[in-house]
């Protein structure tokens, strides 16, 4: 490395440490409580759970409390029926809500994941993949109107392939079931999360073929939203969870794949470093984490056209109806220690084995 190259990362080091250490303390000493419902345990959410374990949310004065809610559906109902204050969910549900004409609509304040985190899975190890393989196969697909299955969806039509007509879609197994149907043999192909799609590999049952995240572009995957009311009455504790998550954010692009695993760790005690470690670096690769929390137009026109194709819009629902951009623009603002960061190869901090563990993988 250049003197020059490592003196910018130790700089970036001694910013980044210096940043952390100024939220140790919660200002005013009292701790708010934030119940946060994740749709599933995923590496493809590691930037959150970076955030619990390197007690970035601590640092705001959040107290959060973690569950994972298997299936967009269940956790959208736990967030409208206040089981929940915060969920972590694909965009589209906010829509699905607001076609229905909630009165106190759903908000999307902060991007989590720019891409689809999902794999396209083949039990069959032998010769090279091609789309045209896929017809008449029989296919474990997922929910009908969620994200993996219309990301899917959008991806095939792309290449050709009519989902409902060339392929033998399974639509009946429950979206925490999926990867544990497949193992058990049924399915000739199936979308997969890490670290499950690793596992699978691993195991020998069978070898990811493509990245429906790279196939079907940029778009608001999953992000954090809750009720207009609860931003309303609440908006300090979401500006700091906002915090968080972006310094969780600008963590991950400093990190390699291995130091991200060891933070992670305690979300994944029955896996493997190594296939976290893999894990991670496929979707680092890809470019599936977002940089920072903010929404875009392009990204959220993707997202529809997605559901389009898929047959779910009514009709195009403008940018500023369901996204709140202000917690996102104040967290870079307040938080950002420029663009240094990616150079910064070291922890500042260590995992902790106290953080919750809500479950096990998707």
């Amino acid at each position: 490395m250049k003197y020059g190259a490592r003196c910018k990362a130790v700089v970036a080091a001694a910013l980044l440490g210096l940043l952390l250490l100024s939220g140790c303390a919660p200002k005013g000493g009292q701790t708010i409580e934030i119940r946060l419902g994740e749709v599933a345990r995923t590496v493809f959410y590691a930037p959150q759970y970076v955030a619990l374990s390197q007690g970035m949310f601590a640092q705001e004065g959040l107290d959060v409390q973690l569950a994972t809610i298997p299936g967009g559906d269940k956790a959208m109902t736990a967030l409208l029926s206040n089981q929940a204050d915060i969920a972590l969910i694909g965009a589209e549900t906010s829509i699905y809500v607001y076609q229905q004409g909630a009165e106190d609509p759903i908000i999307n304040f902060a991007q989590l994941t720019q891409k689809d985190g999902t794999f396209l899975f083949a039990r069959q190890t032998k010769d090279s993949f091609d789309w045209e393989k896929l017809k008449q196969q029989n296919f474990l697909g997922q929910r009908k109107g969620g994200m993996p299955q219309m990301s899917l969806e959008f991806t095939l039509r792309k290449h050709g392939i009519d989902p409902h007509k060339d392929l033998k879609l399974i639509q009946n197994i429950d979206f925490a079931n999926v990867a544990s149907a497949f193992g058990s043999g049924t399915g000739d192909y199936v979308q997969l999360f890490e670290p499950q799609a690793s596992i699978f590999e691993k195991e020998g049952r069978g070898r990811v073929v493509a990245s429906i995240g790279v196939e079907s572009g940029e778009l608001p995957y999953t992000v954090y939203m809750a009720k207009q009311s609860y931003l309303n009455t609440n908006s300090e504790a979401a500006q700091k969870f906002t915090n968080a998550i972006y310094r969780a954010q600008q963590w991950i692009a400093a990190h390699s794949p291995e130091q991200i695993a060891e933070a992670i760790t305690p979300y994944f005690k029955d896996t493997e470093l190594a296939v976290l470690t893999s894990s991670i670096k496929r979707y680092k690769e890809q470019g599936t984490y977002a940089m920072n929390p903010m929404i875009e137009e392009k990204e959220w026109k993707n997202l529809q056209d997605v559901m389009a194709s898929a047959g779910e819009l009514k009709s195009p629902v403008a940018l500023d109806k369901l996204v709140n951009p202000s917690f996102a623009k104040q967290a870079i603002s307040s938080n950002s220690i420029g663009n240094t960061e990616t150079d910064v190869k070291k922890s500042t901090t260590e995992a902790t084995d106290t953080a919750v563990d809500a479950g096990g993988s998707p």
